[in-house]
């Protein structure tokens, strides 16, 4: 029995060190001079804000199982790396690190993780984040942004600029975005309510609904999908959809002025609510097309589809 007690003991010292073994960080450097700031943490939660000082703050609690933690200036850019052992033996239901870090707003970022969970806001030159299993929640973005995760969510709003968006295994939720936008998906949701005036989507497996403005071009591309998108296109615009058993439905806002190609095959239908123009069944085979004008024809909307449904109307 008193063995039994002494392991208990044991144990549960064991378990009160690692605990403790968490460190808290609260540290600043200077950021005179510096212009960009590159992020490593690989399990946790990191918030990264731009503010108007010229300082790099971190702040929270690092990984209990880290080994080191590096926070210093090479050169013109700044590292802060939170560094792990080489063994996988992590634990990853440990929480992992929870830290706040806040950078000049105009400075550059970069940041990469395995399982951690990234928000951002209020940075207005650069900002990159790859992270694996964790989700992304982006606001106050602008210039160039990417944001990729492998199997979590993507959540933004009001991103500015050359917009790259995607995950692999999970959903995207844009709102408020102008510029270039550019969603790539594999099996989740997207849904984007966007004034970028050229957007482009891929989706493999999953829906996608696009509340658009007026677009100087628009591409979507779809597998095994359902697409549903409104928008105004501008005079000379370019709208290309493709689906292979998919269906896609496109609501035109005003009244548009293009010329209209859209083609079917294996089984595929074609819907035109725009004018009066029927689709055509070629004379051998599966297939058929649609080809009209409306107005004076200055734009161009291209589709087609393999055993999905293209539907284009007002």
């Amino acid at each position: 029995m008193k063995i039994f007690q002494k392991i208990i003991i044991v144990c549960f010292a064991s378990i009160v060190w690692q605990v403790s073994a968490a460190e808290l960080i609260d540290k600043s450097i200077p950021a005179e001079g510096i212009n960009s700031v590159s992020i490593e943490n690989l399990r946790g939660k990191v918030t990264i804000i731009g503010w108007d000082k010229k300082e790099v703050s971190v702040k929270g609690e690092l990984d209990k199982k880290s080994e080191r933690f590096i926070f210093e200036k090479q050169g013109t850019n700044v590292i802060i790396k939170v560094i792990m052992p080489h063994q996988n033996n992590y634990g990853w239901n440990d929480k992992g690190s929870d830290l706040t870090i806040q950078i000049p707003k105009d400075s550059r970022m970069n940041f990469s993780g395995v399982s951690t969970d990234v928000l951002l806001h209020n940075l207005i030159s650069s900002s990159e984040v790859n992270t694996v299993s964790g989700n992304i929640t982006a606001r106050n973005l602008k210039q160039y942004i990417e944001l990729s995760t492998v199997s979590g969510d993507i959540e933004s709003e009001k991103l500015s600029g050359k917009i790259r968006l995607s995950s692999v295994s999970g959903d995207i939720d844009d709102k408020s975005s102008q510029g270039r936008l550019i969603i790539k998906l594999v099996s989740g949701e997207i849904e984007s309510q966007s004034t970028a005036t050229e957007v482009l989507v891929n989706n493999v497996s999953g829906s996608v609904k696009l509340m658009l403005n007026e677009v100087d071009e628009l591409e979507i591309s779809t597998v095994s999908g359902y697409v549903h998108s409104q928008l105004a296109l501008n005079n000379r615009g370019v709208v290309k959809l493709s689906s292979v058993s998919g269906d896609m439905n496109i609501l035109f806002q005003s009244t548009i002025d293009a010329n209209f190609r859209l083609n079917a095959s294996v089984g595929g239908l074609l819907e035109n609510k725009l004018t009066s123009d029927k689709s055509q069944r070629a004379k051998y085979g599966p297939s058929s097309k649609l080809y009209f004008q409306t107005g004076a024809g200055a734009a161009s909307v291209k589709a087609s589809t393999v055993s999905g449904t293209i539907k284009v109307y007002r």
